[in-house]
């Protein structure tokens, strides 16, 4: 899987693509913060294109309003990265700096690829500013490589007509579902999209939980296979058990 095939995928109609090249000056002006930051535009980033507006007029998809948000457009960029970029900081920054939320698809020094959403909110406290909502929902595509039945039932979830059109929140929702979707599949084999934004949140932090046990887990193989003392061995042992079944609830949720 490349770039290509997920962008492919969306089955975008010929009015929404514009492809043009994004300055990484534009990106620095709006979205770095920190002088870190401005380094690692400059430094880690290749190429940012500008591939698609998906606006109502473009793809037939009203817009939507209400007191949280407001979502006008969907704008799909892809990115390329060079050796040594901070993936997630730069992934980050970029969904950041555009003021509507994107589809972004970012493609590593080593072809890895990752892609991501973002919901975006009105600031608290900043009139006419937009910020991220939550983290970055990111998820990678090619390490480890996607199982051919399942990257082929992604690939065919994308698809701008298989989504739900009644405005372009739910859209972005239904592309940002099946993210989640296919990490869940990597992990019980099965895709399954959620019927709902509360199933969707419940997927997330269960996703998350996951995430966090087995790295735990990790750890705590590697200190147990260390320890000497046989009393801190079982204490170690009892733990480990602990966060198994913990692991085996967390995916049973996915």
């Amino acid at each position: 899987m490349n770039a290509t095939d997920l962008i492919d995928a969306l089955d975008l109609p010929v009015e929404c693509r514009v492809d043009q090249r994004v300055p990484k000056k534009l990106l620095v002006e709006k979205g770095a913060p920190t002088a870190a930051d401005k380094c690692g535009i400059n430094d880690g980033i290749e190429e940012i294109r500008w591939l698609a507006a998906l606006k109502p007029t473009t793809i037939g998809v009203s817009e939507y309003r209400d007191e949280v948000r407001e979502y006008l457009e969907i704008a799909v960029l892809s990115v390329m990265l060079r050796p040594g970029a901070k993936e997630t900081r730069l992934t980050e920054l970029i969904h950041r700096a555009v003021p509507y939320p994107v589809f972004l698809v970012t493609t590593a020094h080593d072809q890895s690829l990752i892609l991501s959403l973002a919901h975006k909110r009105w600031a608290q406290n900043e009139a006419d500013k937009v910020v991220l909502e939550d983290e970055v929902v990111g998820a990678h595509m090619t390490t480890p490589p996607l199982p051919t039945t399942l990257k082929q039932t992604f690939l065919a979830s994308l698809s701008l007509g298989r989504q739900s059109r009644p405005h372009l929140f739910a859209l972005y929702q239904g592309w940002l579902d099946a993210i989640l979707a296919v990490q869940a599949a990597s992990i019980t084999g099965t895709f399954t999209p959620t019927a709902s934004i509360e199933d969707s949140l419940a997927r997330r932090m269960a996703l998350q939980q996951v995430q966090q046990l087995e790295a735990q887990i990790v750890a705590l193989r590697k200190t147990a296979a260390k320890e000497r003392q046989m009393a801190r061995q079982v204490e170690l042992n009892l733990e480990l058990q602990r966060l198994l079944t913990q692991l085996a609830d967390a995916r049973g949720r996915l």
